[in-house]
């Protein structure tokens, strides 16, 4: 058996909610990627060009530092990481996480909420990241409430 983490970054809260069902689903640590500076709503406006999150995600090399680097990612065999798609992307402090940690042998299952996109781009994005992971794989768009059932059927049918 795997030992599983669940790593996370929400803005608003909505992946979070979806992060911690998925981690008691999943029987693994759940683990959230913070930002150094908490974006604000004001931050958060896609409609604003010069907002923080839309000056982040015109800025293809942007990496927000993050609070701390202490995921337990060594402990864990399989790491789902999770993250509200932004401009049909993974939001850049998901490229700061991957950049950071060592994934060598790992498996890395990608999860995402929106509230009308697809994973778009993001695993492609995303490959230059992650350095030595074993395999990086798109999961799922897991948007609204989730059904801890589902969600236990899902992650066994990835026979991790």
């Amino acid at each position: 058996m795997s030992r599983k983490l669940i790593a996370y970054f929400s803005a608003s809260g909505v992946t979070g909610n979806v992060a911690k069902t998925l981690a008691e689903a999943a029987n693994a640590d759940l683990y959230e990627i913070k930002p150094a500076v908490p974006y604000t709503a004001a931050d958060l406006n896609w409609m604003d060009k010069k907002s923080r999150s839309s000056v982040e995600m015109q800025d293809k090399t942007s990496r927000p530092e993050m609070a701390d680097h202490n995921a337990p990612v060594a402990d864990a065999d399989v790491i789902f990481v999770g993250f509200p798609i932004w401009w049909y992307v993974a939001p850049h402090i998901i490229n700061s996480f991957l950049e950071t940690y060592d994934f060598s042998g790992k498996t890395i299952v990608l999860f995402a909420t929106s509230g009308g996109s697809d994973f778009g781009r993001t695993l492609e994005v995303l490959e230059d990241s992650v350095h030595g992971a074993a395999h990086l794989m798109e999961g799922r768009m897991l948007n609204g409430k989730q059904d801890m059932d589902a969600l236990k059927s899902w992650v066994d049918s990835l026979g991790l």
